[in-house]
């Protein structure tokens, strides 16, 4: 089982929920709701498949399961101080893991946010897997020109918060820039159709068929 953990976060520290040991590392990034059991699952998960995975508690201990107070959390977020959490998870995973390139893997706000932590550490991100990912914050959307990750993401084609047409804006932007870029969309499914925790939404055939893209992404590019 994995534990909580304190990291260094630019000058300050902050927490996170890591599992495995001595794999290629990933860092996972929490929806609205913050480090739920769901989000320390996923941890689980990519360790049980031979990661080292850390997600960092963007919220500071905060979490809930009430739209309107995820979506207060999320929209009181502090970008900078964010930015310096994830990109310290970075350091902190790369420490535990085998070889220096990582990968990241988001869902909703974490999804964005996925995106965004690649393009602030090229250096170390080299596969990104946004699930259904938004970007509220104008203080963070990302520069693309910037990664230096093959991006694979996984998208519904009932989303209200992201719908499908912008999801291709978004890929043929990637590839105009040069990145390798899927974004898949899986029918049949509204946003969050990968947490378990949430019979409303989920999608157990899409939530399989996209973890298997996920483990082969990361097992292709990440070390």
């Amino acid at each position: 089982m994995g534990e909580m953990i304190e990291f260094a976060s630019n000058g300050s520290t902050a927490q996170g929920y890591v599992a495995g040991d001595g794999g290629s590392g990933v860092v996972v990034i929490q929806e609205w709701w913050g480090l739920v059991p769901h989000i320390k699952d996923v941890c689980e998960r990519l360790a049980s498949e031979g990661f080292v995975a850390l997600a960092p508690d963007l919220y500071g201990g905060e979490s809930t399961t009430e739209p309107d107070e995820a979506g207060k959390l999320m929209m009181a977020l502090n970008i900078e101080r964010a930015a310096k959490d994830l990109t310290g998870a970075v350091d902190a995973v790369q420490g535990r893991a085998s070889g220096s390139g990582i990968g990241v893997i988001g869902f909703c706000m974490g999804g964005g946010l996925a995106l965004y932590l690649g393009t602030l550490r090229p250096d170390a991100v080299k596969a990104v897997a946004p699930f259904y990912g938004v970007i509220p914050w104008q203080a963070a959307q990302p520069d693309y020109s910037k990664l230096d990750a093959v991006v694979e993401g996984h998208y519904a084609d009932g989303d209200d918060f992201l719908p499908v047409d912008q999801v291709r804006v978004l890929e043929e932007q990637l590839r105009g820039l040069g990145t390798t870029a899927d974004l898949h969309v899986y029918p049949n499914t509204g946003h969050g159709f990968f947490n378990d925790t949430r019979p409303d939404v989920y999608n157990a055939e899409a939530a399989a068929q996209a973890w298997d893209r996920v483990i082969a992404l990361f097992r292709t590019n990440v070390g």
